[in-house]
């Protein structure tokens, strides 16, 4: 009767913590002092700062998850036990061992999974805000700038790191905030190559995020037309914090360090836009940004 009382007691903590943790993130909404309908433009990685907030105010629910659930299934077992006679009790008990260290293992893993997700997460916002300053000279050269922009459908949702609109034209950029791993012999840890077709990292290559640069850019170019009636070319920008890039070829996705892209943007010729389609196309961009409310 003791072991059930126990795991009746952890049971019960474990489900009133999350009550709690619940009932207290809806009272806070429900004190805010903003009217219901005022909401902010988004922010250099707004996607990322709300789901590591997301995480961050789960943390506690998820480590008690963590916590109870070894908790939980050694005195389950353990129970089964104290009514076993002779060497099924001896069973009983290396079943029991068993089933904590397996148990305590694999809520560890999960625990350390929702962690790490934070710090990409984390890392990842922090990377598109690094570019998001890098992009604010190009405001005082006519350019608009916008972050985080929802695009997709319910199905298929996505954002785009970055779009700016100026004389020169839409670019779409998207940022990749890639940790240094160890590299290759011939390769240095801070650089990365592109040759107009591929990129080559420290570790090895890909088109990852050439692809998905052109699908967004093209996503953008699409919706536009669609919405103004005219087609405006977008072109897409691939971009690396904190990374060296070293380009041997030239090819449909400009790759870019955060600080070169305001001289990559500039006009350099007859503008493509302009004011009035700038102005056009930023009120359209401006709409799906501005969903930021507390």
């Amino acid at each position: 009767m003791s072991w059930l009382i126990l795991i009746a007691y952890v049971v019960i903590f474990i489900g009133l913590v999350i009550a709690a943790a619940i009932y207290q993130r809806r009272t806070r909404k429900d004190r805010r002092p903003f009217p219901d309908n005022f909401k902010l433009l988004r922010a250099p990685g707004e996607t990322l700062r709300r789901r590591t907030t997301q995480l961050s105010e789960n943390l506690a629910m998820y480590f008690f998850i963590a916590l109870g659930i070894p908790v939980v299934v050694s005195f389950a077992f353990l129970w089964v036990t104290t009514h076993l006679e002779g060497r099924f009790q001896l069973y009983g008990l290396v079943i029991t061992v068993v089933a904590l260290l397996l148990s305590l293992v694999f809520a560890i893993r999960q625990l350390l999974a929702v962690l790490n997700r934070w710090t990409n997460h984390e890392l990842g916002c922090f990377g598109e805000r690094i570019v998001g300053e890098a992009l604010e000279p190009l405001k005082a050269a006519g350019f608009r700038v916008f972050h985080d922009v929802p695009a997709g459908d319910d199905k298929a949702p996505f954002n785009l790191d970055h779009v700016i609109v100026g004389p020169s034209g839409v670019f779409a950029i998207e940022t990749k905030t890639r940790r240094k791993g160890r590299a290759r012999s011939g390769f240095a840890e801070h650089e990365i190559i592109y040759d107009g077709q591929v990129l080559a990292y420290p570790w090895g290559e890909d088109r990852h995020g050439l692809d998905q640069a052109l699908r967004q850019a093209h996503w953008l170019q699409t919706w536009l037309g669609q919405l103004l009636g005219n087609n405006i070319p977008v072109q897409p920008i691939l971009t690396f914090p904190g990374w060296m890039i070293l380009r041997r070829g030239k090819g449909a996705v400009a790759v870019l360090n955060p600080r070169e892209i305001p001289a990559a943007v500039a006009l350099r010729g007859a503008p493509v836009l302009d004011a009035a389609q700038i102005d056009l196309v930023s009120r359209q961009l401006e709409a799906r940004c501005r969903d930021v409310e507390f």
